[in-house]
């Protein structure tokens, strides 16, 4: 339950004491709200205790009457929408006109509504505003997250992307200038370094680029059925020139002509990711089992490595965003951080969960559980 603080301006006793009553027992709830509203009412018998009071304590709900001594109501609106308050403001008087509810509606007024009123009255124009208020934060966090997160990808895009291009630009000028001689043999390895930190820019934009649209919603699905026998060897394929570059073995275990329904290109991302990271993150000469099978109609995915482990205070956040693991033996390998979070993704929009087991210099397991049809 969440409370609102509501303030009264209403130079009547009787009006005051009456709202407070109303609201006393009063609950507002929508179905797109997690927890219902209660109200905590607060009185003000004149504009300025009320300007005092706003000034010294945050409200949510202000219910202003225009006739009051001494700073009039629709004066004290205008200063309250110049302060840019995260309130929202009802008029509430029983000198009611279209050029007065215009007025106020223009000074930043929410609603306007005259006296005498009933409590049912009050009650349809408390949830009503309720309702406003609600969405209008909402609406405003979620742009506010928007930057945020926009923020977070260009300042992540701009870090991962300048070290690989300062490396071969670097690469680039001592090769222009011939500062080792004019064989070309005396360049291979910077020239294989240079196309080693390419590739690591091409993934990571190829990562954004897959958040982007499952974030998006604009992902389109192709469902097929897929070899997974095929497509796990394929997936080999790809890593191993890097298993090889660091000798470690991948060992795959899965029936030949398995098969299973979904998007081709989401079940190659969830495959490349975790087989990827277990060769990544492997000791020299270690070992990744690979599995693949069907169980009590369900599809399984199992990559074992023998490599570093995953600490338990990493695991907390291994699967969001940005996420990496940072320590000594982690600061040579290249990534966006982001790798899990997409496979996480990836595997809830085919119904499934994803598990980790790990322990630190021995090795971890992911697990992936997907209902086949």
């Amino acid at each position: 339950m969440k409370t609102l603080k509501i303030l009264i301006v209403d130079d009547e006793p009787g009006i005051r004491s009456g709202i407070k009553r109303v609201l006393r027992n009063f609950r507002v709830g929508y179905p797109f709200m997690e927890d219902d509203f209660e109200f905590e009412a607060i009185e003000a018998e004149t504009g300025e205790i009320a300007l005092d009071i706003i000034n010294n304590e945050s409200v949510d709900i202000i219910l202003l009457d225009n006739k009051l001594p001494g700073i009039q109501g629709i004066d004290l609106l205008e200063k309250i929408n110049q302060m840019h308050l995260d309130s929202v403001v009802m008029m509430i008087t029983s000198y009611a006109s279209l050029d007065l509810a215009v007025k106020a509606t223009n000074k930043g007024a929410y609603n306007f509504v005259p006296k005498p009123f009933t409590p049912q009255e009050l009650k349809a124009a408390i949830e009503n505003i309720t309702k406003h208020l609600f969405l209008k934060r909402m609406t405003r966090k979620m742009k506010e997250e928007g930057k945020h997160i926009r923020f977070q990808f260009l300042s992540v895009l701009s870090h991962e992307l300048k070290s690989p291009i300062n490396a071969v630009e670097g690469y680039l000028q001592i090769m222009q200038e011939k500062q080792v001689g004019e064989n070309i043999d005396d360049y291979m390895s910077m020239i294989d370094r240079s196309l080693i930190r390419l590739q690591g820019m091409r993934n990571l934009i190829m990562d954004m680029l897959d958040l982007t649209r499952i974030e998006s919603g604009k992902k389109k699905r192709n469902l097929q059925e897929i070899d997974l026998y095929e497509m796990g060897k394929l997936v080999i394929h790809t890593i191993e020139p890097l298993a090889i570059q660091r000798n470690v073995k991948i060992r795959f275990d899965c029936a030949e002509n398995l098969s299973f329904r979904a998007d081709n290109e989401e079940i190659e991302i969830i495959l490349n990711n975790l087989v990827s990271n277990a060769v990544k993150y492997n000791r020299e000469g270690g070992e990744v089992f690979f599995n693949i099978s069907k169980q009590k109609g369900e599809l399984q995915i199992r990559v074992e490595d023998t490599g570093i482990g995953i600490s338990t205070q990493d695991q907390e956040n291994l699967f969001k965003e940005f996420s990496r693991i940072k320590n000594s033996k982690t600061k040579n390998i290249t990534g966006s951080g982001l790798g899990l979070s997409i496979v996480k993704k990836m595997v809830e929009l085919n119904n499934g969960h994803i598990t980790l087991e790990s322990v630190v210099d021995k090795g971890s397991v992911f697990r992936v559980v997907m209902p086949a049809s």
